[in-house]
């Protein structure tokens, strides 16, 4: 196939430009540590419990409880939803709805504060929290699916890389906007008394500004895959789940993709567990006093321009040495990252691994979609191969989050889920190392 015109690229791109504001400034930067502050216990000695329904958890834990909830819905929602895109070819009608349905409980999220009795209405905060991560997530598995649909195998590690760029400039331009707000809001006529008015009107933004630009890829992206539409299915219910086995028994015939796909789905429990959790935890053990949490939310900004040139980096690097290399180097560069987060006590050592993270954050995501594009067999049928891979991703979140909340509720400290965290890493590594007989084997088949 040929690689789509740039207006269609930099259109697909642009949706990573819009919805990339949810992933910082909701997920990763202002709305944790404004959940952390305003559910934080009375004495700082004292753990803090919020009440959900009627059961108590700590703040933290019932974040990533919501989160993983939400995961386990968007894996075994994806494939049927999947199916009704192939079967209708209308995945941007699919791309559309749930971008709504995200920017919405963002902008909703404005309303998330504390009452005139210093009351926090927890169940209305968390839900919103939830429906947006759905919306991300959901959008998301339309998203990457137009990735082979769109671009040419050799273009694909450029292409997956311009998207990861375009969504870590849009979303820091707009976290940029957002903390001076927050610090400077007299500057935009906003009451200064409310500490809160900053926070949540950066969530509102988040919710336009996704809304807004999304519509720029709604107008130039494709309807859907050609050619799907002939395939009969009695029931797009049932169907997605067919096509989910079909997938599976076409891996049994192609190593070099199954082992990968258990190589990422090993290695996603830990790296998109570190992009949900990494405000909460330098909120809660390096940055625990109010007056620090503008260095915080520097420290996050600098993970994502860090990532946006590590995105390009590893997109040339692989060039030079190889998908396989440039994806093996990064989980050792992340098994250190996590062997460090145990033990660092200071802001300065927070800085420069965070810096480090950045490096290999935005470059593994990217690299692994290319991947897995690159190693996908001849076929129009990319939503259902890219739906096996979101539900390989989404599993892998549920049981990393899970964890993660888990251990930190029994133990007491962010500090000892950092441990499980390594232990993804480590087994992901030797997956890799395991896949890679297969893995340049197929490389060498592609280059023929």
């Amino acid at each position: 196939m040929q690689t789509a015109s740039k207006k269609v690229l930099n259109g697909w791109a642009m949706y990573d430009w819009a919805n990339s504001v949810y992933n910082l400034v909701i997920t990763s930067t202002i709305f944790p540590a404004y959940y952390v502050a305003i559910t934080a216990a009375t004495d700082p000695n004292e753990k803090s419990y919020v009440s959900f329904f009627g059961r108590k958890f700590i703040n933290t834990a019932l974040q990533d409880y919501a989160l993983a909830f939400v995961f386990l819905i968007v894996a075994f929602s994806s494939p049927i939803l999947s199916s009704i895109a192939d079967y209708r070819r209308n995945k941007k009608i699919w791309l559309r709805i749930f971008c709504y349905i995200g920017s919405a409980s963002c902008m909703a999220l404005f309303w998330f504060t504390k009452d005139i009795n210093n009351n926090v209405n927890i169940e209305y905060g968390i839900i919103a929290f939830a429906i947006a991560a759905w919306g991300f997530w959901s959008g998301n598995v339309f998203y990457n699916s137009y990735l082979p649909d769109i671009a040419a195998p050799k273009d694909q590690d450029r292409i997956s890389a311009k998207g990861y760029s375009f969504g870590y400039i849009g979303s820091v331009l707009l976290q940029l906007i957002c903390f001076v707000i927050i610090l400077k809001p007299e500057l935009f006529g906003l009451n200064e008394e409310d500490k809160t008015i900053g926070a949540r009107l950066s969530f509102l933004l988040s919710g336009l500004w996704w809304f807004g630009f999304a519509h720029i890829p709604f107008s130039v992206l494709p309807k859907g895959s050609p050619g799907n539409s002939t395939k009969e299915k009695r029931n797009v219910f049932s169907s997605g789940f067919n096509e989910l086995k079909l997938v599976w028994q076409q891996l049994k015939l192609m190593p070099s993709l199954k082992r990968f796909l258990f190589s990422f789905f090993l290695y996603s429990m830990g790296v998109q567990t570190v992009m949900l959790v990494a405000a909460g935890f330098g909120k809660k053990e390096i940055f625990p006093k109010p007056e620090d949490e503008s260095k915080l939310l520097m420290t996050i900004i600098i993970i994502q321009l860090v990532a946006m040139v590590g995105a390009m980096l590893m997109s040339r690097l692989s060039k030079r040495i190889g998908n396989w290399w440039v994806l093996t180097i990064s989980l050792l560069i992340w098994i250190g990252v996590c062997v460090c987060a145990y033990f660092i006590q200071s802001q300065t050592a927070f800085y420069i691994l965070a810096a480090v993270v950045g490096l290999v954050m935005g470059g593994i995501q990217s690299m692994s979609r290319s991947t897995y594009s690159k190693l996908l067999p001849e076929t129009k049928d990319t939503t259902s191969f890219f739906s096996f891979y979101d539900v390989s991703e989404k599993i892998a979140l549920v049981i990393g989050i899970f964890l993660f909340g888990f251990i930190e509720e029994q133990s007491g400290s962010m500090r000892n889920s950092i441990v499980a965290l390594a232990s993804f890493f480590i087994l992901g590594l030797l997956a890799m190392l395991y896949a890679k007989p297969a893995f340049e084997k197929r490389m060498a088949e592609l280059k023929h």
